[in-house]
């Protein structure tokens, strides 16, 4: 994993979060702007999947436990579908709540992803 697409992918991850938001607390229902800033973070996903995937066949390992760090990986690209079906059957502002959290999940996932590939713990002297 590398630092500079975990970085993009949890600011990205941040900002669809705080854009849907915004959206759904002016009572705005899904669009394809927020439906489509979830599918984005989603590709990024399956890009880190497909990185992440290459780097172990190689011989690269997470400085934690590897296994744990693919079901984070697995557990977030899982996230954005949900987000997304609930879009698609309630179209209230509150599916655009749901995408909001989606995406601060996914920002969140991300930094524990990265704490456990590089083994650094936030707070750790």
């Amino acid at each position: 994993m590398f630092e500079w697409a975990y970085l993009a992918q949890a600011w990205f991850a941040l900002a669809v979060g705080l854009f849907a938001l915004a959206l759904g607390l002016f009572k705005r229902p899904p669009s394809w702007w927020s439906v489509g800033a979830i599918a984005i973070t989603e590709g990024f996903l399956l890009v880190q999947l497909a990185v992440t995937i290459t780097l172990v066949a190689t011989g690269h390992q997470a400085v934690g436990d590897t296994v744990e760090f693919f079901g984070y990986l697995l557990t977030a690209l899982l996230v954005p579908p949900a987000a997304v079906g609930w879009a698609v059957f309630e179209r209230t502002r509150w599916s655009t709540i749901v995408i909001s959290v989606a995406g601060f999940t996914i920002a969140i996932m991300l930094v524990r992803m990265w704490q456990i590939w590089s083994g650094i713990r936030f707070g750790a002297q």
